[in-house]
């Protein structure tokens, strides 16, 4: 299985996908279940979505994660050809300085750029700890005007990313420019390889989002159509064993899945998610019975698009379950592929778990 995930893993990060702008990673992942013979279908936002039926009687389940990243949408090309850009989603502005970049042109037609860090020679003492703001990032291209950056493809409008990006480490570890979340797609892609062939349990609706990124928008659109009753969101965990994370948990990389008993925003949506009893108790009892170490999770913060999937039609008995990674944001995050087997390992046995009696009201959980 981890040779799988690495594979699915690495290929998928190396495919640009920016909110709004998924359809590269969609038509791979559609590729990727069909070669499996499990079909798929999309709806009007973009959401890829894989249905396996179940009994009837027992309650159904939506299990998903997002397709999409961060990165920029061009806002203006000057007349030097130089390329200001405005952020969509969380990009850290201290990670931006001299990052390499891909604008999305099309297939084959992508061009490449570097984010502006002014040369060191000639910064003075007072400039040498400013991060610049997003607004001051320049993208060189190469090219020497407007005139040959629109004559590439390059317009206003025109998404970009953090160049793809793939860097094996020691341990089953990997880096790359989009962990967040095609590593949470990766284990769909194992879920849906045992789904296929299973003989009974519960309706399993296998969800790959658009525009999480961008405010949490697709979910909540399949759930509205989907109508499920529990709700298992597939994300990172905040890994909290480097120096500067030490005081925010325990989540170690390499220490097993994890579940969130507690998140919540504190910026702006404020909104966050408070695990259905039942679905803790099922993570937990299935680790335990799976001999799967799970790690626990609480933080603020965080936000995932379950915030809102928990609040579709009369209440969806919801969870984040996810695996640790470090350096949320940046260029470069880093997982253990020993994680994402872990966590494929939990859902698989955790889905099969769910029958027709399982409590989805919290009445009698004290």
């Amino acid at each position: 299985m981890i040779d799988r995930l690495r594979k699915d893993l690495i290929n998928l990060m190396r495919i640009p996908g920016l909110s709004g702008h998924e359809d590269r990673v969609r038509h791979a992942i559609a590729d990727l279940l069909m070669a499996e013979g499990v079909e798929s279908r999309s709806d009007r936002m973009g959401n890829l979505i894989t249905t396996f039926e179940g009994e009837a009687n027992g309650p159904s389940v939506m299990l998903f994660t997002h397709m999409d990243q961060l990165g920029f949408i061009v806002r203006k090309i000057e007349d030097n050809g130089l390329i200001r850009v405005e952020r969509l989603g969380g990009v850290p502005e201290r990670a931006l300085a001299s990052q390499a970049v891909t604008l999305c042109v099309g297939t084959g037609k992508d061009v490449d750029g570097v984010l502006y860090n002014k040369s060191h020679h000639a910064t003075a003492p007072d400039e040498k700890y400013q991060v610049l703001k997003a607004g001051d990032v320049l993208i060189d291209t190469g090219h020497g005007s407007r005139d040959e950056v629109e004559a590439a493809g390059v317009r206003i409008g025109t998404p970009g990313v953090y160049r793809p990006n793939v860097l094996p480490l020691a341990e089953n570890r990997i880096a790359g420019t989009s962990v967040d979340d095609r590593a949470g797609c990766a284990v769909l892609l194992e879920v849906a390889r045992r789904l296929k062939s299973r003989e009974n349990g519960p309706t399993v609706h296998l969800v790959f989002s658009v525009q999480e990124e961008f405010n949490l928008r697709g979910a909540v659109v399949a759930a509205q159509s989907l109508k499920p009753d529990m709700a298992i969101q597939v994300d990172l965990m905040l890994a909290t064993d480097t120096p500067e994370m030490a005081d925010r948990g325990d989540m170690l990389l390499g220490g097993g899945p994890g579940i969130s008993l507690y998140s919540f925003h504190g910026r702006g949506t404020l909104n966050g998610v408070i695990p259905h009893p039942s679905l803790v108790r099922l993570m937990e009892e299935t680790a335990e019975n799976e001999s799967i170490p799970l790690q626990r999770s609480a933080q603020v913060g965080v936000l995932t698009d379950l915030s809102y999937v928990q609040l579709v039609g009369e209440g969806v008995a919801s969870i984040d379950v996810g695996f640790p990674m470090r350096y949320s944001h940046s260029s470069l995050e880093v997982c253990d592929l020993n994680d994402l087997e872990a966590l494929s390992r939990l859902l698989i046995a955790a889905l099969q778990s769910i029958d027709a009696g399982f409590p989805l009201t919290r009445d009698g959980q004290a």
